[in-house]
C-alpha cells in the first residue's frame, strides 16, 4: 500500500487534471490519479486518461493480464494490482510502461513469471510479488530490471532461484525471500544488497560462496530455518563493515561446539546477533527449549570433565611409569652391588 505522502505527491493540485474517468467506468479520480480498487473488474479498464500516473486496481477479479494490457498508459508511475485475482501474466503484459517505478502484484495466485516479464520495466525501482504461488525463479524474467532497488518475494513456494536469475539486478538493495521453501541460498553478484531476508525457509546449511560477494549487507535474516550447527566460517566470509544477523527459531543442537562457535561469532565486531536472547536449543532432549544464553556456560562441562579425567589418567600413568622405572633402576643397582660383593 502506498503511503499517504506518495498519494499526495501523485495527486494533481486543485484545479488541475479536471479530465475524469470515462462515465461508463466504475473508476474515479483525476487524470493523474485513478482509483479502481474493489470494483469487481474482470479486465483492465480502457479509455483511461493517457496522463494517468497512479492506477489502483487492487481487490478486483482480473484473473489474467493479456498482451499489452497497459499500452495506452505510457505516463504511469505506480501500478497497484495486489489481491486482484491474477493467475496468469501473458507475454508483454506490461509493455509500454517505460516510466513505471513501482509495481505491486502481491497477494495474487501467480505460479510463474513469463520470460519477458521485465522487458519494458527498466525504470522500475520497487517490485512486490509477495503472497503468490511462485515455485521457482528463472532467468531471464528479471533481467530487464536494471533500476530495481527493492524486490519482495516473501510468502511464495520458491524451492530454488535459478543461477543467473538475479544477474541483472545491479542496484538491488532489499531482497525479501522469507516464507518460502528454499534449501540453498541464491547465488548472484548482488554487490549493492543491504538487506537479505531468508527467514522461515528450509536452509540446513549456509555456503560461504553465496555470502562472499555481499559487500554491503547490513541485515541477514536466517531465523526459523533448519540450521543445527552455526555456519561460522560461512558468516565470516561476509566482508562488510557491519552486519546484523537473525538466527532464532532454528533447531540448534546445543553442545560444546555450538558454544565455541557462538562465542567466536560474538567476538567478531563487524557481526552482531540481533536475537541471541531468543536462540533456543532443540537438542539434546535435556536442553530442549532452553535458551542458549542461559545454558551455554555449561555446555562444555562434560567435555572439560572428560579432558580432566584423561589428563589425570595420563599423569597417573606417567607417574607410575616413572616410579616403576626408578624401582627397576634401584633394583638393578642393588643386584650389581651384590654381584660385586660375591666376587670379592
Amino acid at each position: 500500500m502506498l503511503s499517504a505522502l506518495a498519494l499526495l505527491l501523485l495527486s494533481p493540485p486543485l484545479g488541475v487534471g479536471s479530465e475524469q474517468c470515462p462515465p461508463d467506468r466504475p473508476c474515479h479520480g483525476s487524470s493523474a490519479w485513478v482509483d479502481c480498487h474493489a470494483e469487481g473488474l474482470t479486465q483492465v479498464p480502457q479509455g483511461l486518461p493517457h496522463s494517468t500516473r497512479y492506477l489502483d486496481l487492487r481487490d478486483n477479479k482480473l484473473a489474467k493480464l493479456p498482451h499489452l494490457s497497459f499500452n495506452h498508459l505510457w505516463s504511469l508511475r505506480i501500478l497497484v494490482l495486489s489481491n486482484a485475482g491474477l493467475q496468469v501474466l501473458q507475454n508483454k503484459a506490461f509493455c509500454h510502461l517505460y516510466l513505471l517505478e513501482k509495481l505491486d502484484l502481491s497477494g495474487n495466485e501467480l505460479r510463474r513469471l513469463p520470460a519477458d516479464f521485465s522487458e519494458c520495466l527498466s525504470a522500475l525501482r520497487e517490485l512486490r510479488l509477495a503472497g503468490n504461488a511462485l515455485e521457482r525463479l528463472d532467468a531471464p524474467s528479471l533481467d530487464g530490471l536494471e533500476s530495481l532497488e527493492r524486490l519482495d518475494l516473501g510468502g511464495n513456494r520458491l524451492r530454488t532461484v535459478a543461477p543467473g536469475a538475479l544477474r541483472g539486478l545491479a542496484r538491488l538493495r532489499h531482497l525479501r525471500l522469507h516464507g518460502n521453501r528454499l534449501a540453498a541460498l541464491p547465488v548472484g553478484a548482488l554487490l549493492s544488497l543491504e538487506v537479505l531476508l531468508l527467514g522461515n525457509n528450509s536452509l540446513a546449511e549456509i555456503s560461504g560462496e553465496a555470502l562472499g560477494s555481499l559487500r554491503a549487507l547490513s541485515l541477514l535474516g536466517l531465523e526459523d530455518n533448519r540450521l543445527e550447527r552455526l555456519p561460522f566460517a560461512a558468516l565470516l566470509s561476509l566482508r562488510t563493515p557491519g552486519t546484523r544477523l537473525r538466527l532464532a527459531g532454528n533447531p540448534w543442537s546445543c553442545d560444546c561446539d555450538l558454544h565455541h562457535a557462538f562465542g567466536k561469532l560474538r567476538r567478531v565486531r563487524r557481526l552482531a546477533v540481533d536475537d541471541y536472547a531468543n536462540v533456543t536449543c532443540r537438542g539434546p532432549p535435556a536442553l530442549a527449549g532452553a535458551a542458549l544464553a542461559e545454558v551455554d556456560g555449561r555446555l562444555c562441562l562434560a567435555e572439560t570433565a572428560t579432558v580432566l579425567v584423561i589428563t589425570v589418567t595420563v599423569l597417573v600413568t606417567v607417574a607410575a611409569a616413572v616410579v616403576m622405572a626408578e624401582h627397576n633402576r634401584k633394583k638393578g643397582r642393588d643386584s650389581e652391588s651384590e654381584d660385586d660383593f660375591q666376587d670379592k
